[in-house]
């Protein structure tokens, strides 16, 4: 099993908290977001369907906290 990324923020391992099926503009799909959070509470995501996709700093938190 790979080692889990790393959050961007603070360089502690992230933990993965699902996935989030959303609307991606640039092709109109709907795609799922992998969703990983890390122990200090800062939140990120990918897209689940493009293996090097960058991790986002996700827009609503506060739905996932």
């Amino acid at each position: 099993m790979p080692a889990p990324p790393q959050c961007p923020a603070c360089g502690r391992p992230l933990k993965d908290r699902g996935l989030v099926l959303t609307l991606r503009e640039d092709d109109g799909k709907r795609t799922c977001r992998a969703l990983w959070k890390c122990p200090t509470g800062h939140i990120w995501w990918q897209w689940s369907d493009r293996a090097n996709a960058p991790l986002e700093t996700c827009p609503v938190p506060s739905l996932f906290r």
